[in-house]
């Protein structure tokens, strides 16, 4: 038995066993049921695959740090796989480190989940627990696990052909951590990897209780021997999120991805940048995304501006035009997009309209799907094309090297996902949205559908890659963006989510969909802690959105965003209604049109007069507890609801070093809160910035 003790943690670990066997987090057992130290997942030559634990091995040699596994059995085959796992303690840490040596080429390791461990179900479903931790989308704390798992983010065992709602690292995970946290005690798990390899991270039910798992995708080739060359740590908190964010913000300013710039030190960033634009989003062609694709009200694009002159002098803000359904080819039918609906030359025209205002445009696009076939446009038929070029070639591939169809956005289209690390891909990739670059557009949302701007997975064996997903994906991707924005400097690249970690540098305004979160939990901006210095982002056209659409949800959404640093979004009906949110199909409870733009016309006035200085390029900092009346709000399609403050708030630090409290009233009512024992007012409709 090897122990591991400090001031909060005090963990055993019996290696000849193959399992933790104590974790004592402030003296209390916090470990639910035992569990095999790690699990591997290989791949043969057929793409088969064969998953191994720790309880497996016939044999095993504990060392001083560790121990050996070797001698497997898995579906009668003796395998020569070795797995060798060690922990060491720093202080107040502790750090995991494995290694697996397949031994033999018939096989490849594909994963490994390591080290496991199974702590108690989540509060409200267990008294004993906490809530997790996690950084999917932009940050959330789940305190149910039965509402995670009665909806689309449940937990799912990623595989080919890829969803984009995997808990996956650099996708809809953001950054390589997450936290199990009690009142006043918790665990960090942090995964220092300053290459930022692919990585599961998740958690699941076992056993009653929740296992929380971090998988390596090892990336390596049929024979070769997989090494983890940083520190997996485990490290007792408090019990606040923010607390676990400042663990792994001190790893990421000591271990910086190339080319990462604060804000106030980045000389490529356009003037509007700091303007804190107003998003209006619309599309010109339909109404929803699966809708009829005949030009609306809003084609013309020089109709629209009435409506964008309208919202500029109602609100005071500069206007970025954010447009859906205008490709030329058909809506959401990647990757040719060229020319834009209706013509380059009356496109032309309203960018020079928006330009001469002072206003500026962009254009959603739909990142690495190569479209066959388009269930929107009928015209739009590229199988000759695919099948002519041999470009099956440039396609991601299973672990049985066959490309099989895309599962993203299949009611729209029907296709394939392009793997951008191959030749193939890449070379298409680049002549597909080679005219964006050239088009003079201020922003272009070019990943949407690859949440954070991550690939998705491919085992092909003749792209040049290794055959299994792996921190190859992270290093192709970093260095494709990085010649994407080489050739377009005056425009800005963008994603669905936020941009993951290692490609901030290239994705520097993206589309943060918080509002996702509520269907699992309660959103907290852990994005916007530990990024914002380096990154601002927009609320985006909020799709999907699981409030009710009976209520009016929009202002405090719009609160939320503006309070952690994040650009407004409104989004338009072709009427010029207000829609609640994207995608929606009720436009019987309109939000209210004119106390949104009244609000966002007082926090644009706020943000000018004395916000910007934290609202920009602040450094969020530990929040005082704000008390303030809660509404209950219930949840679409479900007969679950969710719990929102009245008052929105963060904490920030000036690049000047100042600290201040932002507070914001999304209600058409003064509403008061207490902070530190001082009952405080906060204007209806408005902000108010109190020092801290």
């Amino acid at each position: 038995m090897k122990h591991f003790c400090s001031n909060r943690i005090q963990l055993a670990v019996d290696f000849s066993s193959g399992h933790i066997s104590s974790l004592r987090l402030d003296g209390i057992e916090r470990l639910t049921a035992s569990a095999p130290l790690f699990r591997v997942q290989l791949r043969d030559r057929d793409g088969n695959a064969i998953v191994v634990s720790a309880y497996d091995a016939n044999k095993c040699t504990v060392t001083d740090t560790g121990a050996c596994y070797e001698d497997f059995e898995a579906e009668g085959d003796r395998l020569s796989l070795s797995v060798s796992v060690f922990a060491k303690q720093n202080d107040e840490e502790i750090a995991w480190y494995v290694r697996a040596d397949v031994g033999s080429d018939r096989y490849l390791v594909e994963w490994i989940d390591y080290p496991t461990v199974t702590l108690p179900n989540l509060i409200e479903n267990d008294e004993r627990g906490g809530s997790i931790l996690i950084p999917y989308n932009e940050g959330v704390l789940i305190s149910n696990n039965d509402l995670r798992e009665g909806c689309g983010f449940r937990y799912q065992e990623p595989v080919y052909p890829s969803r984009g709602n995997y808990f996956i690292f650099p996708n809809m995970i953001s950054s390589q951590m997450m936290a199990y946290l009690w009142e006043n005690v918790g665990l960090y798990i942090g995964l220092h990897d300053p290459r930022r390899g692919v990585k599961g991270i998740n958690f699941y039910a076992h056993d009653g209780g929740i296992a929380m798992q971090t998988r390596l995708y090892c990336g390596v080739n049929y024979g070769e021997a997989y090494e983890q060359d940083f520190p997996l740590v485990w490290r007792a908190t408090d019990g606040a999120w923010e607390s676990a964010a400042e663990c792994y913000r001190e790893w990421l300013e000591a271990n910086p991805m190339p080319n990462l710039k604060k804000i106030v030190e980045n000389p490529e960033l356009p003037d509007w940048y700091e303007d804190a634009p107003l998003v209006v989003s619309y599309p010109v062609r339909g109404i929803h995304d699966t809708d009829e694709m005949k030009p609306n009200a809003f084609f013309p694009y020089v109709n629209a501006l009435p409506l964008i002159d309208e919202i500029r002098r109602a609100t005071n803000s500069r206007i970025l035009t954010l447009l859906m359904h205008w490709e030329g080819t058909a809506p959401w039918a990647p990757p040719f997009v060229w020319p834009p609906f209706g013509g380059a030359e009356c496109f032309e025209e309203f960018r020079h309209a928006l330009h001469e205002r002072g206003d500026l445009l962009g254009v959603y696009c739909s990142g690495f799907g190569y479209t066959i076939r388009s269930k929107l446009v009928e015209s739009y038929n590229c199988e000759a094309n695919y099948l002519d070029e041999g470009l099956e070639r440039g396609m991601c591939a299973g672990p049985d090297n066959k490309v099989a169809m895309s599962k993203i956005c299949t009611a729209q289209r029907k296709g394939y996902d392009i793997c951008p690390a191959s030749e193939v891909g890449k070379k298409l990739l680049d002549e597909s949205y080679g005219p964006l670059f050239e088009a003079g557009l201020d922003y272009v949302q070019i990943l949407d559908q690859n949440h954070g701007g991550g690939q998705y997975f491919c085992y092909s064996r003749d792209h040049g890659h290794p055959p299994a997903p792996g921190a190859w994906m992270t290093e192709r991707m970093q260095g494709m963006l990085a010649e994407w924005n080489q050739k377009a400097p005056a425009t800005l690249f963008g994603c669905e989510s936020a941009s993951a970690e290692p490609f901030i540098p290239s994705l520097l305004f993206s589309d943060n969909r918080f509002e996702l979160n509520y269907k699992i939990g309660s959103p907290v901006p852990l994005y916007a802690y530990l990024y914002h210095e380096y990154v601002r982002n927009f609320m985006g056209n909020q799709v999907a959105c699981p409030l009710s659409t009976e209520l009016d949800t929009l202002r405090h959404r719009l609160a939320y965003s503006f309070s952690i640093g994040d650009c407004m979004t409104l989004v338009f009906t072709p009427s010029g209604d207000l829609m609640t949110h994207w995608g929606t199909r009720d436009f019987l409870h309109a939000p209210n049109r004119d106390l949104t733009l009244k609000m966002i016309k007082n926090l644009t006035q706020f943000y000018k007069d004395c916000g910007k200085d934290y609202l920009y390029a602040g450094r969020m900092i530990p929040s005082p507890t704000v008390e303030c009346e809660k509404k209950i709000i219930p949840l679409d399609k479900s007969d679950k609801q969710c719990t929102l403050p009245t008052t929105l708030s963060a904490a920030w630090q000036a690049p000047d070093g100042r600290r201040a409290l932002i507070l914001v009233n999304p209600d058409d009512v003064d509403r008061t809160c207490r902070v530190n024992g001082e009952t405080i007012t906060v204007p209806a409709l408005n902000a108010i910035l109190r020092d801290l």
